[in-house]
């Protein structure tokens, strides 16, 4: 029915995260739709994505420089650094902008039925990052691998004077009780706040 060429962008464009068929459809015939300079523009953002894009030096970030610029900013404080798991939710958190602090990306969480062990992560930058540091944040997710990552980083960094602290779990706003899972009750429960 379609072009060879459409159906090889078809299978392609399937291949990214939450695009299925109709998606990839759509998107495939949106393309076709585009002036040539606008396409191939495109394209070349595609082609130098893998050559232009690294990971910051001192964080781990996704950045177009050896050092991003959240490590390159002097107003963010040293004293406080958040860990997540990947760019993305640096990039969320960012969006917020509540944290005024650094980060450290390990890329990955500890999940040893899949072989990804602590040497695979980018864990030893950030025990070599904290001697200046106060406050350590944990925000990777609370799922089996975050929380095995999330307390081998507590075990691995504990010291005098250096505090380690989790984001909290719980309740999503405007949530009702009533249709809440068993672990998330209990969360909100054990990081209830005065109120």
């Amino acid at each position: 029915m379609y072009p060879k060429i459409i159906l090889d962008l078809i299978l392609d464009l399937k291949k990214l995260p939450g695009i299925g068929e109709k998606s990839a459809e759509r998107l495939a015939l949106y393309l076709t739709q585009l002036e040539q300079d606008e396409l191939e523009l495109f394209g070349s953002h595609l082609k130098d994505l893998k050559t232009s894009i690294k990971y910051c030096k001192t964080c781990g970030l996704l950045t177009d420089d050896e050092t991003c610029d959240i490590c390159k900013n002097h107003n963010r404080s040293d004293e406080t650094i958040m860990v997540l798991s990947d760019s993305k939710d640096v990039f969320a958190i960012e969006k917020t902008q509540t944290f005024f602090g650094k980060y450290h990306v390990l890329n990955g969480l500890i999940d040893f039925s899949r072989g990804i062990e602590p040497k695979d992560l980018n864990i030893d930058a950030l025990a070599i990052r904290i001697k200046d540091t106060k406050e350590i944040i944990i925000a990777t997710n609370s799922t089996v691998e975050g929380e095995l990552t999330a307390q081998y980083i507590k075990t691995l960094l504990s010291r005098e004077g250096l505090t380690i602290s989790r984001l909290g779990y719980g309740l999503p706003v405007g949530a009702d009780l009533k249709y809440a899972d068993q672990l998330t009750l209990i969360k909100a429960v054990e990081n209830r706040q005065k109120y």
